[in-house]
Formats: structure tokens, sequence, C-alpha cells
């Protein structure tokens, strides 16, 4: 299944705390946390905005 064309989620790691939340709540395990910060594996996203949902930081936002 190609991703082409469909972006992954965006994180801010000003703001990203490294808390978890995120990858908790992936139905895909899109995300994970590496060096107290959130990392998106874009081919693996499925842009269902569930992590934008929980992000306590507000540190994640859709992919442009």
């Amino acid at each position: 299944m190609s991703k082409e064309g469909n972006m992954a989620v965006i994180v801010d790691l000003e703001k990203c705390t490294g808390c978890g939340t995120c990858e908790e709540g992936c139905p895909v395990e899109a995300i994970k946390v590496e060096n107290d910060k959130a990392v998106v594996d874009a081919e693996t996203c499925i842009d269902c905005g569930t992590c934008i949902d929980e992000c306590p930081e507000k540190a994640i936002t859709e992919g442009a």
C-alpha cells in the first residue's frame, strides 16, 4: 500500500515533552518516543488524528 501524497502528522520538537501519550494512543503504532521526543513513521501513519487529539502539549499537528 503506497502512502504517496499522504502526509503524516508533524511533531513540534520544541513543545514535545516525550510523555508517550501519543504513542499509547496510536492505533497503528506509527509513533515511537526516541530520545524523549515523539517520532512519526510516515509510512505507517494513517492520518487518523488520534495523536493530535491526545497530545497534552498540543505538539502534534496535521501534515501539509
